[in-house]
C-alpha cells in the first residue's frame, strides 16, 4: 500500500461518520457503531461500522464488520461498493473529492527541461491552450459534429490543438495527435487546468488509443464553462453531454464537471437560484447527483434533475435527434424555464 493511500485511508477513517452518513445514509449512529443493513444501504443492524478507536491497527475506526455474511473492510470498501468504481485509482479520487482534498497532478505531456514550470500545473495548461486554435474549420468541431453538435461554441470554452502530445500506459515516448481543449476554469474565470480529447486523424471519432481523455491542472471545483451562467445552472460530467443539452436548449447555461468526482464538487456561483444536475445513467452517476443535490438544497437552491433516456444526452441526442431531446427536456424542465426552449 502506497504511503498515500495509507494518508487517505487515515484521513476516511477520522471522519468515518461522515463517510457512513454520504455513502450509508439509510443507516445511523448507535454508540460507538454506525449501523446499517447491508452494504446495499438497505435499512437493518446487520453491517455496523466504527466510529471510534485508534485510526489504523486492531479496532480501528473505519472498519466494517457484516454479522449477516462475515464479510469485513474498510471505508474504501464501503466507497467502492456504493459507487461502482471498479478502477483503484478513481476511487481514490472519489475519496478524495469527499474529503475536500485535492487530486494530485501528474506529470503528463512533452518531457521538458524547461524551469519556467512542471507540466500539469494550470501555468503549463494555460500554455496548452493558448497555443491551440479556434474550433471552426477544425477537426475538433467535425469530432463534434459526428456527435450532432452544431452549435457553435465560445472559443474561451474549446478549442483545438493539432499535435498535442499523447502517451498511453507503458510507452515511454509521447506521440502527437490531434485533440479538442476544453478550458476548465474557476469563478473568477481563471484557467486552472485544460481536458484534452485526442481524436482520430479523420475527426470522425475520438483517437483509438487506450486513454483518450485526459486532463490537466487542478480541477476540484471548477468546471468546464460552456456558456455563461445566470440565475439558472444546468451542470453535468461530460463536454459532449453538455453540449447535447445546449444543442436542444441554446439558451440553458450549461457547464461541464468532466467527471463524477468532480460533479459533486464543483462550487456554485453566486447568484444562482435553480440548478438542474443532468446525470449519466450508471452507479457513480447516481451517487454524485445524491452529494450535488445535498450541498446545493442546503444552499437554498432549487435542484431538479435531468434523466437521460440512455447512458447520457449525447446518446439521446445521436440516437433519437435534437427535437426528440427537446421534447424529452421540456418534459423536466420547471415551467418557470420553458421559455429558453426554442419553439
Amino acid at each position: 500500500m502506497s504511503l498515500e493511500t495509507e494518508d487517505l485511508l487515515r484521513d476516511l477513517s477520522q471522519n468515518a461518520e461522515s463517510v457512513c452518513r454520504h455513502y450509508l445514509p439509510a443507516g445511523r449512529r448507535e454508540g460507538s457503531y454506525w449501523m446499517v443493513g447491508d452494504l446495499q444501504n438497505n435499512p437493518g443492524r446487520s453491517l455496523f461500522v466504527r466510529l471510534t478507536g485508534p485510526t489504523s491497527g486492531p479496532g480501528a475506526r473505519g472498519k466494517w464488520t457484516d454479522s449477516a455474511t462475515s464479510q469485513f473492510g474498510d471505508l474504501l470498501d464501503i466507497i467502492r461498493e456504493r459507487t461502482g468504481i471498479t478502477r483503484f485509482p478513481d476511487l481514490l479520487a472519489e475519496a478524495r473529492v469527499h474529503l475536500g482534498r485535492p487530486q494530485p497532478v501528474l506529470p503528463d505531456g512533452n518531457p521538458s527541461r524547461s524551469r519556467k514550470s512542471p507540466s500539469g500545473t494550470p501555468a503549463a495548461a494555460s500554455r496548452l491552450f493558448a497555443a491551440s486554435l479556434p474550433l471552426a474549420g477544425s477537426l475538433a468541431a467535425t469530432y463534434l459534429r459526428s456527435r450532432g453538435i452544431t452549435q457553435a461554441v465560445p472559443s474561451a470554452a474549446l478549442r483545438f490543438h493539432p499535435k498535442c502530445w499523447h502517451r498511453d500506459e507503458g510507452q515511454t515516448r509521447p506521440v502527437p495527435r490531434p485533440a479538442m481543449i476544453a478550458a476548465v476554469t474557476d469563478g473568477a474565470g481563471v484557467l486552472q487546468g485544460v481536458h484534452r480529447t485526442w481524436l482520430a486523424p479523420d475527426g470522425q471519432d475520438k483517437a483509438h488509443v487506450e486513454i483518450p481523455r485526459r486532463a490537466m491542472g487542478h480541477l476540484l471545483g471548477n468546471a468546464v464553462r460552456l456558456s455563461p451562467c445566470d440565475s439558472v445552472l444546468v451542470l453535468g460530467e461530460g463536454i459532449e453531454t453538455m453540449l447535447s443539452i445546449r444543442e436542444a436548449a441554446p439558451s440553458l447555461p450549461v457547464w461541464a464537471a468532466l467527471s463524477s468526482s468532480h460533479l459533486g464538487a464543483v462550487i456554485l456561483p453566486a447568484g444562482v437560484q435553480r440548478l438542474y444536475i443532468a446525470r449519466d445513467r450508471d452507479p457513480a452517476g447516481a451517487r454524485a447527483t445524491e452529494r450535488l443535490t445535498a450541498r446545493a438544497s442546503k444552499d437554498g437552491l432549487q435542484v431538479m434533475v435531468l434523466e437521460p433516456q440512455l447512458g447520457d444526452f449525447n446518446d439521446d441526442l445521436r440516437a433519437h435527434g435534437v427535437e426528440a431531446l427537446r421534447q424529452h427536456l421540456a418534459e423536466q424542465i420547471g415551467p418557470e424555464d420553458l421559455h429558453r426552449l426554442p419553439i
